[in-house]
């Protein structure tokens, strides 16, 4: 997942609250003075104004008040996670929470359906969400660093067709509007991008000052540079379903079109696809110019797109 996602800053009066997810508990504070259940976390009472207030653990089990899907990510850093069921739980105990739903299929979800919670841990640190899932499920969250080892998935095996160079109709039959399924995945975290810093000399600190990005970056945090993410399209294996032979040379010859439309955060996850979008015989070979677009996972919009243009010889 994205490293700049905005992570849980407790105070004195909510520490209760983030150190007991911490340990997998819920708890809440509770009016000594007339039973009332309170959160968000205060001093006081918010309906007696009483200020004898203590910590209780609850079950934290309770029914969906009300939900949405988004589907469009607030920021870059969660456009691994769409859609998001965005909730309002209401707890046994009465209070309201806001939080997301994990584990269910949007089908599944409903209005006054009884949830349970789920403890998050986000952070190397121990910061843990609080999330819900349905009374019936099972659902176990990854730690961040066991979601880091984890091995990004391999292109999807397709069928391929060899086409000789030469057969110029077969060559112009490549060309499609429909782009070629995912490429596997790469993640682009801030190692990686502190390196290409080093080797390109760009040290913006908008690549490479986590901290002064998050305070005054446009992005919530660090981005990688565009011309790494084009640099990573060769770690992508492009599922293409054509082998062209019959030539002496292959060049990369350039790029007709390159954009760059939208950032990639830190520890964000990218992936490509591509269509061949023209062929054209030329004196010195045959010039293939693939469309590539690079996407972070999750994200409509891509981030990369790169008329590749291959000269075969």
């Amino acid at each position: 997942m994205s490293t700049n996602k905005p992570m849980p800053a407790q105070t004195e009066i909510s520490a209760p609250f983030w150190e007991g997810l911490k340990s997998g508990r819920l708890t809440l504070p509770r009016c000594n003075s007339c039973g009332h259940w309170i959160f968000y976390p205060r001093r006081h009472c918010d309906k007696c104004w009483s200020h004898d207030v203590a910590w209780h653990d609850v079950s934290g089990e309770g029914s969906l008040y009300t939900y949405t899907l988004t589907r469009i990510p607030t920021l870059p850093d969660f456009a691994d996670e769409m859609p998001q069921a965005l909730a309002v739980v209401e707890l046994d105990e009465g209070v309201r929470i806001n939080t997301t739903l994990v584990g269910l299929a949007e089908d599944e979800i409903r209005v006054g359906m009884r949830l349970k919670p789920v403890f998050d841990p986000v952070g190397n640190d121990g910061a843990t969400l609080l999330r819900f899932t349905g009374v019936d499920k099972t659902f176990t969250p990854k730690r961040p660093d066991a979601q880091a080892a984890e091995p990004a998935p391999a292109a999807p095996p397709v069928a391929v067709i060899r086409v000789a160079v030469g057969d110029e109709a077969a060559m112009r039959a490549l060309v499609s509007e429909t782009f070629t399924e995912w490429s596997n995945e790469v993640v682009v975290d801030q190692a990686l991008i502190d390196e290409f810093a080093r080797l390109s000399g760009d040290d913006y600190w908008i690549h490479t000052d986590p901290d002064k990005a998050r305070k005054q970056g446009p992005f919530g945090g660090t981005i990688a540079h565009g011309a790494l993410v084009q640099v990573l399209q060769s770690r992508m294996k492009i599922p293409l379903g054509f082998e062209v032979t019959g030539f002496t040379n292959m060049v990369n010859y350039g790029s007709d079109r390159l954009r760059f439309p939208s950032p990639v955060p830190a520890g964000a996850r990218i992936r490509a696809r591509a269509r061949v979008k023209s062929v054209e015989r030329m004196k010195s070979g045959t010039q293939l110019v693939l469309e590539v677009h690079t996407h972070v996972v999750g994200a409509e919009r891509p981030s990369v797109i790169n008329d590749l243009v291959i000269l075969y010889m």
